[in-house]
């Protein structure tokens, strides 16, 4: 069906014209398929068919049982009818020594047994507990009216009370003498002061007997004494500025003195709390900020004392809030570009002394996990100082990144201090200090370079924090700097601009080969697992890094690859003004350097890999195919030859690289698996020797096709082989090279690379260019007219048929190996089987035909047109002797081998000719096309009923199926 399926569709494909010469083709490959479907559907149906009566046989006899069982169960057993009566429902609790209930299918997989017709009682099911939640932590509202009740409510709190109250009630009386006039201001204020000072008194002396009323009536004291002199000056304006702030100083001073000797602070807060808000509360507008700022160091260096002796958290927090609270309102109110000078020194100070508050307070309260740490001023000086110190230096240029400098190497310099001196218990503040530097330096890059220096340096801190991380045994750092190298990354490929004058040391390529360089340390480093604290995050974390060894080499290389190609396609500003860069090579020589880098990287990293026994440096060889393959696509792409300069110097190099890789990779295998490479690797490894195979092909094709443009020999049959000659002559190459090791103990005497990548060269690197081979000598046969110029036409002697002749040959030979392959390839039966023998008579028998075609339209005239090909008597004329010779031959050789199928195909092709005499030849009326036509058909249709009248009988064909007769049954005695 398949056959005649392919030959009423290349018939009826010949007669509709819309696909021109190609009809008769596209009818046949419709046809094969209609054919193929028309078999398929009909054996479907013949095997249901068969299925249905097989299994109606079989079911007959169990039908016939299952019907007969019933009966004579009905007869030999009878049972009373059943009586539906209502069931009593037990009170009482069956007792515990009672049979266990036996539950039905039906009753067990509808999820409840029965006891004697009665459901049973479900298990009691234990009461859901809710797990607790967590507290929602408070707001910052709630945060204030929880420290108000705190402190109403926290020791002695009537005294507190009255305090507030006798505040109230101090002002009352202070403006109803002021609105009445009853006495002079300097003696109502000096009766406040009184009261103050005989608060502060008493305080002081039942400091012993009573230290929470005490310290209760001290505070109130403290803060009459401030509110007397803010009075004094800003009300009635009885003190000047000096004075009143010099007095206030004096309060803020005996106040921290009695907190310092009572060991309250409580007290001390009040005290700073005053002072700090002394200058703001006494401030005219006209006042200087460098007496503001001078003020305020006094201030904190005293808070720097008091954080050396005790470890107030509190007061550290006034302090802080107060000075950069302060410090950023004048900043971004008052500040000027010309107070630079005034103002940095004091805000280098606040930086300092709050850095060295943080270490004072981490040595002062020491935990069972270490020293603590306090979070905002760790955290919070550096942050809210850089933001200050960001405004200062806005005017300069490469400020910001001068002063994140300088914060790193504060913090990492301190850091490196308190380790120098194996403060163990201090490795919480250490490891803050240390992501504070890192961030810094971090920050720094991007302030000061470009994107492209940016990412350098990134990916340089991220392995300098792997390196720390791993030295320190902690996952942190070495997470940090594995992700640095991402963002590095990202950072490059945003900002790739690749023009500058200066080779090797332009930003492009240094930025490419210094984020490359880190990622190749980084993947030596996580060769091997990596030591870590041993909690679940490091555990977890370690799982993650053990996979990352040969992704970071990998992408460490691509990264080397790319500096390369960058540095390859470099461009170099125009001489004059206007103009566009000029490229420093030409796209066709800059294709072939980044090939040649690309593969010269390989090579070396195959070298490093061989030396340092490492799997993953061996990696990257393995991609040296894909990379010539694009490299020939471009070359190609841009209009370029192989032979061409300096083509030809660069290819031989890399193809020789590639081999030697190719090579390397194989004995590493081998080495992997002692007695030989196994039939996986062969196969795994096979498919890079196959793809050289291929490649090699077009680049003999290339070679092939510089030829054919030197002699000018485009629009000729020369060029219309080349791609198909190339072909050719790669696979009888492989069918003699590597066919001789179709066979394993052949196989095993032959040299690298046939052992053992024989069947990889000649099957999986063949097949494919056999396919081109077969379809290729058909598109030729059919499209190609032979033209030869400048030689003249000769009939089988012509680039074209002698192409086609090569063609066919080759086919069959390498069909040859693979049929007496040991054992054959997998999935490789289609070719050797019968079906790969019809394939190659059809292309024989079309081959044969074009022949004639190209002989009546360069001796005939006939134009090279399908339509007057067809239409040309002299073709029909030729078609028919021609066919009857086939016939001819066909037949006479079957009837001498006695091939029935053969003698077969002959018969039907003579009865197309006659066909096609009665049909077309008949129509040439007169014409002489026609006499000779018949009448050579005729001769030759009589020689062939002289020599093979008749098909050669079945019997020759079954004589060997007779089983002969055994020795021994010939030689037993009679």
């Amino acid at each position: 069906m398949i056959i005649w399926g392919i030959f009423w569709g290349a018939v009826l494909g010949s007669w509709f014209g819309g696909y021109g010469d190609f009809g008769p083709f596209v009818g046949g490959i419709l046809g094969f398929f209609a054919g193929l479907s028309l078999r398929w559907a009909i054996r479907s149906t013949i095997r249901t068919e068969l299925q249905a009566h097989a299994s109606k046989a079989v079911d007959k006899p169990a039908l016939a049982a299952a019907q007969a069982a019933p009966a004579a169960e009905a007869r030999t057993h009878s049972a009373p009818p059943v009586v539906n009566a209502p069931v009593p429902v037990p009170q009482a609790p069956l007792p515990a020594a009672s049979a266990k209930p036996v539950a039905t299918d039906d009753e067990f997989w509808a999820g409840a047994s029965t006891r004697q017709g009665l459901p049973q009682a479900p298990a009691s099911v234990p009461p859901r507990t809710d797990a607790p939640r967590k507290p929602s932590q408070p707001n910052a509202v709630e945060q204030a009216v929880l420290a108000a009740k705190n402190w109403f409510l926290g020791g002695n709190t009537i005294v507190r009370v009255g305090l507030v109250i006798l505040f109230i009630g101090l002002s009352f009386l202070a403006r109803y003498a002021a609105s009445a006039g009853l006495f002079p201001v300097e003696l109502r204020l000096a009766a406040i002061a009184g009261v103050a000072v005989a608060l502060l008194v008493v305080g002081f002396r039942k400091r012993a007997d009573k230290p929470g009323f005490a310290l209760a009536l001290q505070g109130g004291g403290v803060a009459i004494m401030y509110l007397t002199v803010f009075a004094a000056f800003r009300l009635y304006g009885l003190l000047p500025p000096m004075l009143a702030f010099g007095l206030m100083i004096a309060v803020c001073a005996a106040s921290c003195a009695l907190a310092l000797l009572q060991d309250s602070r409580s007290l001390a807060v009040a005290a700073f709390a005053g002072g700090f808000a002394a200058p703001i509360l006494l401030s005219t507008g006209q006042g200087s900020h460098v007496g503001l700022f001078s003020y305020y160091t006094l201030l904190n260096l005293a808070i720097l004392f008091i954080a050396h002796k005790r470890s107030w958290r509190v007061l550290n927090v006034v302090g802080f809030i107060a000075t950069f609270g302060v410090a950023s309102a004048w900043g971004a109110l008052r500040y000027m570009p010309d107070q630079y000078a005034s103002t940095q020194p004091f805000l280098a100070g606040f930086v300092l002394i709050y850095l060295f508050t943080a270490i004072l307070y981490a040595r002062n309260t020491p935990t069972k996990l270490g020293n603590a740490v306090d979070t905002m001023l760790v955290f919070g000086t550096p942050l809210i100082g850089f933001g200050l110190q960001a405004g200062l230096v806005q005017p300069f240029e490469l400020g910001a990144a001068f002063s994140a400098l300088a914060f790193a190497a504060l913090y990492l310099v301190t850091a490196m201090v308190l380790v120098r001196n194996a403060l163990g218990s201090y490795r919480l503040l250490i490891e803050c200090f240390i992501a504070i530097g890192v961030g810094f330096a971090t920050l720094a890059v991007p302030l000061a370079l470009d994107a492209q220096w940016t990412s350098a340096v990134w990916a340089l801190e991220g392995a300098g924090a792997f390196w720390v991380g791993m030295r320190q045994a902690r996952w942190m750092p070495r997470a940090f700097g594995l992700l640095l190298q991402g963002v590095a990354m990202l950072a490059f490929m945003g900002s790739i601009h690749n023009l500058s004058p200066l080779p090797l040391v332009n930003p492009a390529f240094l930025g490419a080969l210094l984020i490359a360089l880190p990622a190749l340390l980084l993947a030596w480093w996580l060769r091997k697992p990596l030591p870590h604290s041993g909690s679940a995050w490091a555990q977890g974390y370690a799982r993650v890094e053990a996979q990352l060894s040969s992704p970071a080499y990998l992408y460490g290389f691509a990264c080397w690859c790319l500096a390369w190609a960058l540095e390859i396609t470099r461009s170099v500003p125009a001489a004059e003004a206007g103009q566009w860069p000029v490229s420093v090579f030409t796209d066709r020589i800059a294709g072939l350097l980044v090939m040649l880098a690309v593969v010269l990287s390989a090579a070396v990293s195959m070298l490093l890999g061989l030396r340092a026994r490492w799997a993953v440096a061996t990696w990257p060889a393995r991609g040296t195919i894909a990379v010539l393959a694009l490299g020939f696509v471009a070359q190609v792409g841009d209009g370029h030859r192989v032979l061409a300069t300096p083509a030809w110097a660069v290819w031989p190099i890399v193809l020789a690289l590639h081999v030697w890789m190719l090579r390397q990779t194989d004995r590493l295998q081998a080495a992997a698996k002692p007695g030989g490479t196994t039939a996986a690797g062969t196969a795994r490894f096979g498919g890079f020797h196959a793809a050289t195979a291929w490649l090699v092909t077009f680049l003999l094709a290339d070679c092939l096709w510089s030829g054919i443009g030197k002699a000018e020999l485009w629009r000729t049959s020369w060029a219309g082989v080349v791609m198909l000659v190339s072909a050719i002559a790669v696979l009888m190459l492989l069918a003699l090279w590597a066919g001789r090791g179709n066979q394993p103990a052949a196989r095993a005497a032959l040299p690298w690379p046939l052992n053992p990548h024989a069947q990889a060269y000649y099957w999986l690197a063949a097949l494919p260019l056999a396919v081109l081979v077969f379809w290729g000598a058909l598109l030729a046969a059919v499209h190609s007219s032979g033209h030869t110029a400048p030689l003249p036409y000769i009939p089988l002697l012509n680039p074209t048929d002698l192409t086609l002749g090569l063609a066919l040959g080759s086919l069959v030979f390498w069909r040859r190996v693979l049929v007496s392959a040991l054992p054959p390839p997998a999935r490789s039966g289609w070719v050797t089987g019968r079906h790969a023998l019809v394939a190659l008579a059809v292309l024989a028998f079309i081959m044969i035909n074009t022949v004639w075609l190209r002989v009546a339209h360069h001796f005939f005239g006939v134009r090279w047109d399908a339509s007057a090909l067809f239409d040309s008597f002299v073709v029909q004329t030729g078609y028919a002797i021609l066919w009857t010779l086939l016939a001819l031959s066909m037949m006479v050789l079957a009837h001498r081998r006695a091939q029935r199928p053969l003698w077969l195909v002959g018969a039907g092709l003579l009865g197309l000719v006659v066909v096609k005499l009665l049909m077309i030849d008949l129509s040439n009326a007169g014409g002489a096309e026609r006499i000779i036509a018949f009448i050579a058909v005729g001769v030759l249709m009589l020689v062939v009923g002289y020599f093979a009248p008749l098909p050669p009988k079945a019997a020759a064909r079954a004589e060997p199926e007779t089983p002969p007769v055994a020795p021994a049954e010939q030689e037993m005695p009679s």
